[in-house]
């Protein structure tokens, strides 16, 4: 079943009051206060009609835990109201007696319309310039603005206006300037969060502002599941109630530190379900420099298309064919040509492990990964290459989407290709007696690959005379082909072709 992605802005002035009864059962002494008079619990109360028992400890120590918490960070959240321009076109209609009518001409043809839309989200203060102050908040709240406010715990109200902004990421700074010295928010270590850590959600959810709530760390390296949530960052997963209009808002720990950008829940039903998700700050904070310096963050890039390999189901026989089986890592499936890792050496079928010591658990985390490294700083990468390990450095680029490096011209080879298992042997008529790997999609129209006439289904036997029989082989000899032209000997439907690549 797919799972609806709420982001947690809200859009218009649609407000749906709610209310909840929480209680806490004390569990430990007691101070008992009557008439303003303070006594001890093993003082007996003279009149018990005018007396209230006050919790000392337990319970009451998490309380007074708690308050702080909200009044440390409470003055550094705001609220974000956002006015959008939207422009779209109006339906025809018949209007008697050619009367003239907003947004529609003479004649009652359907013209442009133009109404401003509101919507309403969150923010934290994170940095002060003098009078400037700087609030991160997520792009989806601000991307589209054409007037920004934001609206304080005092209630007071300033212009705002975007200093950058991030979809990769889904984050985003605006500033404002205020003559009085105002809370900024500390900011704490999201890499030290434990599952089952206390966390508070603060922000203005459904319009009600300045609120809290309380859970727990459910879990951490989320990832959000549709290109519908960024894909730059992974996510704090927590049961504290957040909801439409916490886009932005401070997830804290209980010392009332920034660890989390509330960002979006799944909820089926469009209202908090216990399932709502943060970006982590170690993620955003970077950020917020580069804005306020370059106007937009700086992406590491390394130009190869990825995937993760073990999964079995998309793509079968890979990792036991590399010999990589069980080995968290992600494969280069195709490289662009005079990209960093072209340039550096690396191959398609290398199977990346570590970038400079850490870890890589999967594609995603590698994009993540080289994503937070320095442009034109050197890296080690280890690599699984035929079976063996090697390193390699790597100096990354700046990512660039208009770059034309990254055009499908370039991408090397421009085709993924496939063990033959007995599912593809019966679905593409492939007799038992061919062997080789087949050509499973060329991911795009204009790689070297698809201009050279290669098909899905196609079997590719041999390449520059070398045997193919399994992926190992292939990329093999794939990557022995030192340049000039790359001879592929197929079999296509029983015909045998030869197509040349010039590399």
């Amino acid at each position: 079943m797919k799972r609806k992605v709420t982001y947690l802005t809200v859009l218009a002035a649609a407000v749906i009051a709610a209310g909840a009864l929480f209680f806490l059962v004390p569990i430990s002494g007691f101070t008992q206060v009557r008439n303003g008079a303070a006594i001890t619990s093993g003082e007996p109360a003279q009149n018990s009609s005018d007396s209230v028992q006050v919790p000392s400890g337990g319970l009451y120590s998490l309380q007074s835990s708690f308050r702080q918490v909200a009044k440390k960070i409470l003055p550094s959240v705001v609220e974000i109201n956002v006015t959008e321009l939207i422009t779209q076109q109006a339906p025809q209609l018949d209007l008697p007696f050619n009367i003239p009518f907003p947004f529609f001409d003479q004649e009652g043809k359907g013209g442009k319309q133009t109404f401003r839309q509101s919507g309403l989200g969150s923010g934290i203060i994170v940095q002060r310039s003098g009078d400037r102050y700087y609030v991160l908040t997520n792009n989806h709240v601000v991307k589209d603005a054409n007037d920004i406010s934001v609206r304080l715990y005092n209630q007071k109200v300033f212009k705002a206006k975007v200093v950058g902004t991030d979809p990769r990421k889904d984050v985003a700074l605006v500033s404002f300037t205020s003559s009085q010295p105002l809370q900024v928010a500390e900011l704490g270590d999201s890499n030290t969060l434990q599952v089952g850590d206390i966390v508070l959600a603060v922000g203005n959810p459904l319009g009600f502002e300045s609120t809290v709530t309380m859970g727990i760390v459910s879990a951490l390296g989320r990832h959000g599941p549709s290109e519908e949530v960024a894909t730059y960052t992974d996510y704090i997963q927590t049961d504290a109630a957040i909801n439409q209009g916490n886009s932005g808002g401070a997830l804290v720990n209980i010392q009332g530190q920034v660890v989390g950008i509330n960002t979006w829940i799944a909820a089926p039903s469009g209202g908090n379900v216990g399932l709502g998700f943060a970006i982590p700050i170690d993620n955003a904070a970077p950020a917020i420099s580069q804005f306020i310096e370059k106007g937009h963050v700086e992406y590491g890039w390394l130009g190869a298309q990825i995937a993760d390999i073990n999964d079995s189901s998309t793509y079968p026989g890979f990792a036991s064919d590399l010999k990589v089986q069980g080995v968290d890592g992600a494969l280069m499936l195709n490289i662009y040509k005079t990209s960093p890792a072209a340039k550096a050496g690396l191959e398609p079928g290398d199977y990346i492990t570590k970038v400079d010591g850490t870890a890589i658990r999967s594609a995603d985390d590698l994009t993540q990964t080289v994503g937070r490294l320095q442009p034109g700083k050197s890296y080690t990468f280890t690599v699984i290459r035929a079976g063996q390990t090697v390193e390699i450095p790597v100096s990354v680029g700046v990512r660039d989407d208009k770059d034309q490096v990254a055009q499908a011209k370039n991408l090397w080879p421009g085709m993924t290709v496939v063990d033959i298992d007995d599912q593809i042997r019966q679905q593409g008529s492939i007799p038992a007696s061919l062997h080789g790997v087949a050509v499973g999609y060329l991911p795009e129209q204009d790689t070297p690959a698809s201009i050279a006439g290669f098909r899905p289904g196609d079997v590719i036997t041999d390449i520059n005379g070398q045997p193919v029989r399994n992926m190992m082989d292939y990329y093999k000899a794939l990557n022995d082909a030192r340049g000039g032209q790359v001879t592929f000997h197929i079999v296509r439907e029983g015909t045998d072709v030869s197509i040349g690549l010039e590399r």
